[in-house]
């Protein structure tokens, strides 16, 4: 995997509702740009479908919404330019969406963050940080646990900017004005 940093792209973490999706989606308009919103969530159930039918209609008119359960990747090639801003919500969905289609999660990752040094213009990740509470009871919510974790340490490896929100606060997590932490 590639440790080249993608300065133009923003990864933001948080918990369920933190504000992580309201921040990504102001700070995407707030760029003046071209939105496109990459949709990786998909309507299962009832539920589901009434949850993405209230996130259209909070974005309102002004986006254009793409989706897209796989291949993340291969939009944000096409579609990320200097003029378009692409916000990706969210990385959990797509994570799962490749689990339960037993997909070499490793492999999908690394083709993800590999696309991203190489992007012609910005892009902005929603992620879920799901490791902050008391391990999981069975194996599969564990599993799922540790590859979202392992998943959000290599975007963040190669995102220019990492933001965690909390109660919809962001705190800047990269680049960062701290000395470098030693011994």
């Amino acid at each position: 995997m590639t440790n080249s940093n993608s300065p133009r792209t923003t990864l933001v973490l948080g918990g369920a509702r933190s504000g992580k999706s309201r921040f990504a989606e102001d700070l995407a308009t707030r760029s003046g740009l071209r939105k496109i919103y990459l949709a990786t969530g998909a309507a299962h159930d009832d539920e589901m479908a009434d949850r993405i039918q209230a996130h259209r209609q909070q974005r309102g008119d002004n986006w254009t919404t793409i989706e897209e359960q796989f291949d993340i990747a291969g939009v944000l090639q096409a579609e990320c330019r200097e003029e378009t801003v692409v916000l990706v919500d969210c990385l959990t969905l797509w994570l799962s969406n490749l689990m339960f289609a037993d997909k070499d999660l490793a492999q999908e990752t690394a083709a993800l963050c590999e696309a991203l040094v190489t992007l012609h213009g910005p892009a902005i990740f929603v992620s879920n940080e799901v490791g902050m509470g008391i391990v999981p009871e069975n194996r599969l919510s564990r599993s799922f646990r540790d590859a979202q974790g392992r998943l959000n340490q290599d975007i963040a490896r190669v995102a220019g900017k990492v933001v965690f929100v909390a109660a919809g606060l962001p705190l800047l997590m990269k680049p960062t004005t701290q000395s470098e932490i030693t011994l």
